[in-house]
């Protein structure tokens, strides 16, 4: 680029998120993980947190029409390339972000379908779960629950199974069947040697990659995983491709996290960065 040369603008990814003061998760761990992979991160604010890195001790929902203003705002000034939604703090919050998407059929959407904390504290209950279903599922280009979301998602199908007994591989096919195109089921919570993390389409599994299980626990690593991959959707990469180098990418800012509090380590979405 040459003096007075007007630099090209990066991809540009919008997230729907609550704001997490630790840094570790919700609006402020996507935009870190936007920014670290070089695009430009787009927010709207969908709740406030009270929270630390041990766990959530209470939210509050932005009112729904706030969230539509804000991305309408948005959406009218700049181009996006990707969305990403994340922690939705009311089923008035879910139909927000599902009347702006529904305007925007050709962008991909990356859905974290947060349901709990990393401590277990209930981020979602069963209206929500059933209005995400309905609404925002059929919008979703790549779901990324981990096993106990998947299950949870799954769970109005089981006819009273334990949902923990319900096989991943048919949570993703229901999943699919409720409308989206694409779901990445991650293992951090099963009990295995390796993170098996698995991608399905309307086909059945289309990938399974292992990953070495780090120690600890970790604050806002599915945020980092379903940021990335909107990235990578963003730049152009197809489903395959952007799911494989956003897992390379979280697994590099995990096995860096740091633990500037008591509870969980937050990944470090900046590691390629440090001297």
């Amino acid at each position: 680029m040459t003096l007075g040369e007007r630099p090209v603008t990066p991809p540009v990814v919008l997230t729907f998120a609550a704001s997490d003061p630790t840094g570790g998760a919700g609006l402020q761990a996507d935009i870190l993980t936007i920014a670290a992979l070089g695009a430009h991160p787009l927010s709207v604010l969908t709740g406030l947190t009270v929270q630390d890195t041990r766990g959530v001790e209470g939210t509050q929902a932005v009112d729904d029409d706030w969230i539509v203003d804000q991305a309408r705002v948005l959406l009218e000034d700049i181009s996006v390339q990707a969305f990403k939604i994340g922690v939705l703090c009311s089923v008035e919050n879910v139909a927000a972000v599902a009347e702006v998407l529904a305007d925007y059929p050709d962008i991909p959407v990356v859905f974290d379908p947060v349901i709990a904390s990393g401590r277990g504290d209930p981020l979602a209950d069963e209206e929500m779960l059933a209005a995400m279903s309905e609404l925002l599922l059929p919008l979703t280009t790549v779901l990324t629950p981990n096993s106990i979301e998947a299950r949870r998602l799954t769970q109005e199908e089981d006819d009273g199974e334990d949902v923990e007994d319900l096989a991943l591989a048919d949570c993703a096919n229901f999943l699919i069947e409720l409308g989206a195109k694409h779901v990445l089921v991650t293992g951090t919570h099963e009990q295995a040697p390796q993170v098996v993390n698995t991608l399905y389409g309307p086909g059945g599994m289309l990938s399974t990659d292992a990953w070495e299980r780090l120690p600890g626990s970790f604050h806002g690593s599915g945020c980092t995983l379903a940021s990335a991959i909107a990235v990578m959707l963003a730049r152009g990469m197809d489903v395959r491709e952007a799911v494989q180098a956003a897992q390379r990418y979280t697994w590099n800012t995990l096995a860096h996290a740091i633990n500037p509090g008591m509870g969980q380590a937050i990944p470090d979405r900046f590691f390629a960065h440090r001297s």
